[in-house]
């Protein structure tokens, strides 16, 4: 094993074994061996698929398998369907469930020549009850929920890229807890076909990195684009504490408000911004949405499997049992709201400034931690780039997010770009 290949970046990886400087057999051992060396502690798989990564890394290196991710090992977080995997959305009531086709996200990652290594721990159905990973950077702290398995997997080296998904905070809290880059894209930017629903109008797929190059070249890959390294662009930052202020810790208020110093003093405008009163509301707004969506969605195994759910995960689907319909498109019509208000929010700002999460990951793991800064960007439909950097007083990570207007993902990330780095240290 060459350790030193576990840290290279994807972009990197991809274009050595292009130029034959490496080969994609060398990168995926060093993978495999990594990860046999460290899962038994961070326990981030559900299986891995040594025998068929290795047939295709083998068809990348005999130039039978070419595109901009030819090469790079890829986590699969486990609700996403895979032909040649099982898939049990971490439910037992799916255990040894093998799906006919693979989910729209994971076709168009290997179409690009992706080498998808295996499927990673996901809370049971995305949602409530936590699997068994652990945080890297220390086993008795939560790595975060619902993509637990991608991005401790991303964190610890085992594969650069690693697929998550996020309804509420499930894609930047986990980010944040394990100290990488990870984007959630626009709602509704990237197909969810294939992926088990929980909540229609929420469910974005997202990905985790170590850097924001190859957050832009896991979006290029899927969208069919060239990609070329992120141009940064120093942006205008309206700095945001948000509604939810008073639930930060400490470690989260030192990261937010040294950042933002940081970024005023390399040359962006930074302005402290308050947010409209209806935003007062959006968080409660997102839980109505999502678990009205989720009881329906899981109708099915709430019906027929009701006694192999968690308990935890049966009392959110009674809770949004008794959400009427009317209540429910009162719900809709204040996130509608809370969408026109966005052009007054970012009027003459770029990029705004906010917590990740609370602070550094809890400690144990019957608990993924509160997704409270997340909740409100994941109803809005809002692009975010989680940015490492910041260490709490516990020596764990403490991530900030830059979020963008709807749509405006490829420009978050040359902001984003241009602020790496930039995240203050504790």
């Amino acid at each position: 094993m060459r350790p030193a290949l576990l840290r290279l970046s994807a972009w990197e990886i991809a274009a050595a074994i292009r130029d034959r400087r490496l080969s994609a057999e060398e990168v995926l051992e060093s993978s495999l061996a990594h990860i046999a060396e460290r899962d038994g502690v961070v326990r981030a798989w559900v299986v891995v698929d040594e025998a068929g990564a290795r047939a295709r890394a083998q068809e990348v290196d005999r130039g039978e398998v070419r595109g901009p991710l030819a090469g790079v090992p890829i986590a699969v977080k486990d609700i996403m369907d895979t032909a040649d995997l099982p898939t049990s959305y971490g439910s037992p009531i799916y255990d040894g469930h093998r799906p006919t086709a693979d989910a729209s996200c994971v076709a168009l990652a290997r179409a690009a020549g992706a080498i998808v290594v295996g499927k990673t721990v996901t809370t049971e159905f995305a949602n409530h009850t936590p699997g068994p990973t652990t945080n890297p950077h220390n086993a008795r702290h939560t790595p975060g929920g619902s993509s637990s398995g991608s991005a401790a997997a991303v964190a610890d080296f085992h594969v650069p890229l690693g697929f998550g998904t996020q309804t509420a905070g499930s894609v930047i809290r986990p980010a944040s807890f394990c100290g990488i880059a990870a984007f959630k894209p626009s709602f509704n930017r990237h197909a969810v076909a294939g992926v088990k629903p929980v909540a229609q109008s929420l469910d974005t797929i997202g990905w985790f990195a170590r850097c924001v190059d190859d957050l832009a070249l896991m979006r290029a890959a899927l969208l069919g684009e060239a990609f070329a390294t992120v141009e940064p662009k120093p942006p205008r930052i309206g700095l945001c504490r948000t509604p939810e202020w008073p639930q930060a810790h400490p470690e989260s208020v030192e990261a937010l408000e040294a950042t933002a110093a940081n970024l005023a003093a390399s040359g962006a405008r930074v302005r402290e911004i308050v947010l409209p009163q209806i935003f007062s509301t959006l968080a409660e707004v997102q839980m109505t949405i999502m678990f009205y969506e989720a009881h329906r969605a899981l109708a099915w195994e709430r019906i027929v499997h009701g006694d192999r759910l968690s308990p935890g995960l049966r009392a959110r689907l009674e809770e949004g049992g008794t959400t009427s319909v009317d209540d429910y498109e009162e719900a809709q019509a204040r996130a509608a709201a809370g969408r026109m208000a966005l052009d007054e929010v970012f009027d003459g700002i770029d990029v705004l400034l906010a917590p990740s999460a609370p602070g550094e990951a809890p400690e144990g793991l019957a608990s993924t931690g509160d997704p409270i800064f997340n909740r409100v960007w994941s109803l809005l439909g809002t692009p975010c780039v989680n940015l490492p950097g910041h260490v709490g007083r516990h020596g764990l990570p403490v991530g900030v997010q830059f979020v963008a207007l709807l749509g405006a993902d490829r420009a978050l990330l040359s902001y984003a770009k241009w602020a790496e780095g930039r995240v203050a240290r504790g």
